[in-house]
């Protein structure tokens, strides 16, 4: 980490505005803010997560007067059963949960608004100007977007905006444009990822102008009164900022503590966490947060933005009653990236919660603990004398901390579960080469046995804690069948921490598959489906088995179905004709003005070509670099985009369109053939 591990973190997602109930988008942020804070719990330091509900503002008082209650009982309803439910439900681990309506929060803001007009940075004057309803505040016709109809919206606005005009009173915004440029300029880190910087760059390229930030009271009653003026309440967004510092103050801690801040945010509310915000800071002599962190939007798994009239929306809800609250953290962390709006759905979950957490992750844990309970009675024994590839497994294990912290702190999250989950697949890998099953059969490789079965216990351990923050239910859960449910474990290098002697518990399957979805019922007379696949239990099979299915299992095939598959029979000469080799990804990078296309710089052997393929819709560019892949290397080269692809990756779909890349569960050198 690039801070002491005993410096305090604070770390804040955006309070939700409490006039519907929670979305996907809210889910995706909340996940990847905890996510960040358990990281940092897990590296030693003392962490302040902050959340809460915004809930003044006039959306609220029209979404109360439209369902019949008042704006409080609205409020009180959606924040703790619609959010606050939610965020239990996914174990969001924050320390702090404020509300705009509590009266600390109503005091501190009170504070600040005439701090601020004592030092003669508010002023009252009249107004006229297009007013988002939708964003709370006035707009210029800039920032307006033509829809399909031909009317003129805010992004993300029902209806355009309305002229209004109206005496208010304005913070002398502007009068902080300059020192803002200048500080984002000596400051290129501050909002990531960089792209977002560059916008707001963009912005502050014209007068930012003085910020309404008080309502009349006629108008809009639900809200915070001016302490100077009680016809008048705060604008929603003075009032919404300052509920980060709220919980901390109150609790004794001096407002200045907003110098440590990071804040996630969803890119849809930039400017004012990246001009209000800053610029309200600055003139309540507070310091600047330490970092703004942005992430894009959630999409429908079909890559169009999500929406109830699309009948793609996903109801967080449904999907938590659904499917484990670590299989959702996993799958949207590890797919959604920071800086490009990111596909999700049931079908992208559920091949990631196979293939990465029930077979790579699960398969592992299984297949130890089994083997442990059948050749040492349960008990993990002793690593006697190591070899290179022990001492390999070792190191990975050892550097794999720092590797995550380094990546987290890039903000890299995606990259971080990739790291964890590669040396989960090494540790596959090990056990595939070892077969413990085979040294089982000889008593003259039996402390070979027990090397390679505390090997693969400590390094389940190691695993768990590389993923506690991602998945910290089925980590603690692992752990508790390796018999350590006692233990907390620091995310620091260190191994040897099982001790020999731990007796295993077992348990159930740490990430069952899910049932597939109930079929339409058969018309009369067709055959009954087989029965389900018994499930792994925890004496599972420790060596693998190929099924073999009985003759009669094959239904004959009519003559025409057999004539069209004698026609797409090919001769083994044929096949011998393309010439599959192991590729090793030694750069990956997007091709520009495609959305679909990566162009790979592959490694075979002595040899290094490019390959352009089109499966950036699935795969982040730094996620493929040192994958091992197949490549049919014989193939005609083609140009693509202007780049000369020089040959294909190999890669299967299953039926909902997910993609996956064709490997193997060996790490074999580049080059060689597969045949």
């Amino acid at each position: 980490m690039s801070q002491a591990a005993s410096t305090p973190f604070f770390i804040t997602a955006a309070i939700d505005y409490a006039n519907g109930a929670p979305h996907i988008g809210h889910v995706y942020e909340k996940i990847l803010t905890d996510a960040i804070a358990r990281y940092q719990r897990l590296a030693g330091r003392p962490v302040t997560f902050v959340m809460g509900t915004d809930e003044h503002g006039e959306k609220i008082s029209k979404a109360a007067a439209k369902a019949g209650v008042t704006p409080q009982e609205l409020v009180d309803d959606l924040s703790e059963r619609a959010f606050q439910g939610l965020w239990k439900n996914l174990g969001i681990s924050y320390d702090e949960f404020v509300r705009t309506t509590s009266a600390r929060h109503k005091r501190f803001v009170q504070e600040i608004l005439q701090r601020v007009y004592d030092a003669g940075d508010i002023y009252f004057a009249e107004y006229e100007g297009l007013y988002s309803v939708g964003a709370e505040r006035y707009v210029t016709e800039k920032e307006l977007v033509e829809n399909a109809d031909g009317v003129r919206r805010f992004p993300g606005d029902k209806d355009p905006p309305e002229l209004r005009r109206e005496a208010n009173y304005f913070f002398n915004m502007e009068k902080y444009q300059p020192w803002l440029l200048d500080y984002l300029q000596a400051n290129p880190d501050l909002i990531q990822p960089a792209g977002y910087r560059n916008e707001v760059l963009e912005m502050l390229k014209e007068p930012v102008g003085p910020l309404s930030i008080s309502r009349p009271k006629n108008r809009v009653p639900w809200g915070i009164e001016l302490p100077w003026d009680a016809d008048h309440v705060t604008y929603v967004w003075f009032d919404a900022l300052l509920s980060y510092l709220t919980p901390l103050v109150s609790n004794g801690q001096d407002a200045s503590v907003s110098g440590t801040a990071w804040h996630v945010i969803g890119k849809d509310i930039l400017k004012p966490h990246a001009v209000f915000w800053p610029t309200m800071l600055r003139a309540a002599g507070l310091p600047m947060y330490r970092r703004l962190v942005v992430h894009s939007h959630i999409l429908a798994e079909d890559g169009r933005k999500m929406g109830k009239s699309l009948g793609n929306a996903i109801d967080p809800e449904a999907l938590v009653t659904e499917y484990s609250i670590d299989a959702i953290r996993y799958t949207l962390l590890r797919e959604a990236t920071l800086s490009a709006d990111s596909p999700y759905g049931e079908g992208i979950l559920i091949s990631r919660l196979n293939s990465d957490l029930a077979n790579d992750l699960g398969n592992l844990l299984s297949r130890t603990v089994s083997m442990i309970q059948k050749y040492r009675g349960g008990v993990v024994p002793a690593a006697q004398d190591l070899a290179e590839r022990d001492r390999s497994i070792e190191a990975a294990a050892l550097a794999l901390p720092t590797q995550i912290l380094a990546l987290v702190d890039d903000l890299k999250i995606n990259m971080a579960i990739e790291a964890a989950m590669n040396f989960v697949r090494d540790l596959n890998r090990y056990i595939a080469e070892s077969a413990p099953w085979n040294l089982a059969k000889s008593d003259d490789t039996q402390r070979r046995l027990d090397t390679v079965l505390y090997t693969a216990a400590e390094g389940l351990r190691v695993a768990s804690v590389a993923l506690e923050a991602v998945i910290p239910t089925k980590a603690r859960e692992l752990r508790a069948q390796l018999g350590l449910a006692s233990q907390t474990y620091a995310l620091a290098p260190a191994w040897g921490l099982t001790p020999a002697g731990t007796r295993v518990v077992g348990g159930p399957i740490l990430f069952p598959k899910p049932e597939p979805k109930e079929a339409p019922t058969p018309a009369a007379g067709a055959p009954k489906p087989g029965k389900k696949e018994k499930p792994m239990t925890q004496t599972a099979p420790t060596e693998t088995a190929t099924p073999t299915a009985p003759a009669s299992a094959a239904a004959p095939a009519t003559p025409a179905a057999a004539s069209a598959a004698t026609e797409n029979l090919i001769s083994i000469d044929d096949f011998a004709r393309i010439d599959l080799r192991i590729a090793e990804v030694l750069a990956a990078e997007a091709v520009a003005k495609a959305d679909k296309l990566l162009k790979l710089t592959v490694k075979l052997g002595d040899e290094t070509r490019t390959v352009v393929s089109g499966i950036r819709q699935w795969f982040e560019p730094e996620a493929l670099v040192g994958r091992k892949v197949i490549l049919v290397a014989n193939l005609k080269p083609a140009k693509l985009r202007g780049i000369e692809s020089q040959g294909m990756i190999l890669a299967a779909e299953d039926d909902q369109g997910n993609l996956d890349l064709i490997g193997t569960g060996l790490d074999l050198p580049s080059g060689t053939r597969v045949r």
